[in-house]
């Protein structure tokens, strides 16, 4: 009769694989000192009884929780889901964090705390100790968040700061925000667009700054005028209308905008629309994030893929590596996005109607 899978343990595995507890212990955790076929015999033995290690044993033998915490921003996430407007990024972060935890025998834990809260450094210290992880990936906004670095640094718990290019302490990462603002404003460029705007994200995150930057790098090399072209919002779709009203109400009109995020996009296109606009022949868009909802609107967006699930998976590797004190690359570790053409995008029109 087939043993019950909470019935197994790592006795049972020995016993089956003809080698010491000890052994299968250096294969659960993955040591190094194990020869290739004797791992291999090992991990045949834990399919074939279906043996699940224990997590708490595994915290007990190495002094490892096998836990790793991602950190995300509460008020933004719970907004996000509570609208089902497509938004994807918890999606992509568990995908990439969830499945690259699992290849090392870790867990993913998912946690939302207010980065604006004058009770963080509760709530994360409750957290902290009711998990004990063995590394923290933080979010923007609290990849900046002096109080949350302090408390990580304190407890000595390796940290990844996604979208951060500060180095001085956690291991960074970047999505390479100025680049891929870079390559949006290149290919309106490219169309033949002259006076292209931009809707910038809120200054409490940084990337917002680096995208800044790569469109004025791209506009500057090309000769051209960034004055009255530069507008910001919250990434949300109400202020996402109120900077491209301000940008297609002007004097000069933009011909093509680039939004920091599909909300805003999507209120850029409704409000050209509103003004008797038609996209893409008198106005091109070309979003951020590419989330579901960039390939289902009319006409589909042209948008920067930003790679949030690879990013996520590598800070999990770099967390790992980090605890078993491996060499960490140069820091920041920059994942660059890509840019998806659809049908939002196309050539300068010769005369804008707004005769710009």
């Amino acid at each position: 009769m087939a043993r019950r899978r909470d019935a197994v343990t790592i006795k049972h595995v020995a016993a089956d694989a003809g080698v010491s507890l000890q052994t299968v212990s250096r294969v659960i955790n993955k040591e190094p000192s194990v020869r290739p076929v004797t791992a291999q015999k090992v991990q045949a033995s834990i399919d074939r009884l279906g043996y699940v290690p224990s997590i708490a044993a595994q915290r007990m033998r190495g002094h490892r929780s096998y836990i790793i915490l991602a950190l995300n921003d509460r008020e933004r996430t719970i907004s996000d889901w509570q609208e089902r407007q497509g938004a994807d990024w918890v999606d992509q972060m568990l995908l990439g964090g969830m499945l690259k935890c699992a290849e090392h025998g870790y867990r993913l834990m998912f946690e939302l705390v207010d980065t604006h809260s004058d009770h963080v450094e509760r709530e994360l210290d409750a957290a902290l100790a009711a998990l004990q992880p063995d590394g923290v990936i933080l979010t923007p906004p609290h990849s900046d968040n002096p109080l949350i670095l302090r408390l990580l640094e304190d407890g000595k718990i390796p940290f990844a700061r996604i979208g951060s290019a500060d180095t001085e302490t956690g291991i960074t990462l970047t999505m390479d925000d100025t680049g891929s603002a870079r390559m949006a404003t290149e290919h309106l460029i490219e169309l033949g667009h002259r006076r292209i705007g931009l809707i910038a994200g809120p200054p409490e995150y940084g990337l917002s700054a680096w995208r800044i930057d790569g469109w004025r790098q791209a506009m500057t090399a090309a000769g051209l005028p960034t004055e009255g072209l530069l507008e910001a919002g919250d990434f949300g779709f109400e202020t996402g209308v109120v900077a491209a009203r301000k940008l297609l109400e002007g004097a000069q009109p933009p011909s093509a905008i680039v939004a920091s995020s599909d909300k805003m996009t999507l209120a850029t296109l409704e409000t050209a629309r509103a003004m008797g606009l038609e996209v893409p022949k008198d106005l091109s868009l070309i979003s951020f994030d590419n989330t579901p909802i960039a390939r289902f609107t009319h006409p589909p967006l042209t948008a920067i893929d930003q790679p949030v699930a690879k990013t996520v998976a590598r800070a999990v590797e770099l967390i790992i590596a980090a605890q078993g004190r491996k060499d960490l690359p140069e820091m920041p570790v920059v994942i660059p996005g890509s840019l998806v053409q659809r049908d939002s995008t196309t050539r300068a029109p010769a005369t804008s109607p707004n005769g710009s």
